[in-house]
């Protein structure tokens, strides 16, 4: 299967469109993605859609529904600007082929942005608000948590159980993984878990003819809503914490964040580091990694790694992360109600 997956075949692919009452011209081009396999496909009524194989063994079927069901509430039934699947007979949306799942989406045009310019931050902050909204309606049992264990612990134990560590930093980086999950699990305590993204960088923003809009909610879990916020805007500086803060406003005109949620973007940082490296080293068999990650693995990457971690650790420990927690006052309330009422169609 997982050879299969690695080097699907043009025929394959067309089979697979056809099967679901597509006429495709044969025109096929693959997309950069590492994790699934994506490619576009030109119909012969001239328009293109996107058709995306899930890697298998990753998500549960009723998983990968459950995804879909999150974009289409988002996109008809909130009218929020998401790439949602397209249905087929009896609204349909997932497919499977020799054991491969499988989905085709709209193509959709326009370009990730490199930075947010400032009059760009009060739109993402409502839709990402509006976005959090729904989230929080219905649940997601079939999708994970973001937890210590989840992003922390269980890709530590898979870097140590397939000795990916080297014995020189071994210790070192267990006890700075397990620190960091301490650390998180201890701030999260009384922080409501709902719907998110869970990967809202950068490049999963486009802006189109429709504005902005999200891609890729492959991701998708039950987590804080401080994890989107802090992946939009990542920096560190004071002036990048006054963007997030600008944000911040505009998201409070749809949905109430709380300013000690920010306590968690530094653990949050710390076990994307974990994961990442777990993730990486668990698609070890897939060609295309090696290709796209050539230092991983080495004496050098893991002792930055490992450093990286020490320092996270630190920082936290001290307090240093910590921003200071601002209330709002009655003119910014004010300046937020005023706003909403003179954009509040702005970003649909």
């Amino acid at each position: 299967m997982s050879s299969r997956f690695s080097a699907l075949t043009p025929d394959f692919l067309l089979s697979a469109v056809e099967r679901l009452g597509l006429e495709p011209t044969g025109h096929v081009t693959a997309l950069t993605c590492l994790e699934n396999r994506v490619f576009d496909l030109r119909l012969e009524e001239g328009r293109h859609v996107v058709v995306k194989f899930y890697r298998p063994g990753r998500w549960s079927r009723e998983a990968i529904l459950e995804e879909h069901r999150f974009l289409l509430e988002l996109r008809e039934e909130a009218e929020i600007p998401v790439c949602a699947p397209l249905r087929f007979e009896a609204g349909q949306t997932l497919f499977e082929m020799d054991g491969i799942f499988y989905a085709v989406w709209p193509r959709v045009g326009g370009r990730s942005p490199d930075e947010l310019g400032a009059e760009e931050l009060p739109v993402l902050g409502r839709l990402l608000a509006r976005i959090h909204n729904t989230g929080a309606v219905r649940d997601a049992p079939h999708r994970p948590e973001l937890t210590g264990e989840h992003y922390g612990l269980a890709p530590l134990s898979f870097l140590v159980e397939h000795r990916f560590l080297p014995p020189s930093v071994e210790s070192r980086y267990r006890r700075a993984a397990e620190a960091v999950v301490e650390i998180y699990e201890a701030r999260r305590e009384g922080v409501p878990f709902h719907r998110i993204h869970g990967d809202c960088h950068l490049g999963n923003l486009l802006k189109g003819y429709e504005g902005f809009f999200f891609l890729d909610f492959d991701d998708f879990l039950r987590g804080p809503a401080v994890q989107d916020v802090w992946m939009l805007l990542p920096g560190r500086e004071p002036e990048d914490r006054g963007r997030r803060q600008r944000l911040i406003a505009a998201y409070r005109e749809f949905r109430d964040f709380d300013e000690r949620w920010l306590a968690l973007v530094e653990p949050l940082r710390s076990l994307r580091f974990i994961r990442y490296a777990g993730w990486i080293a668990s698609r070890r068999d897939d060609p295309a990694f090696p290709a796209a990650y050539p230092h991983f693995g080495t004496p050098e990457y893991w002792e930055k790694e490992t450093r990286d971690l020490e320092e996270q650790v630190a920082r936290m420990r001290a307090g240093e992360d910590l921003e200071p927690v601002r209330e709002v006052g009655p003119a910014e309330a004010q300046e937020a109600q005023e706003l909403t009422r003179r954009d509040y169609f702005f970003d649909l």
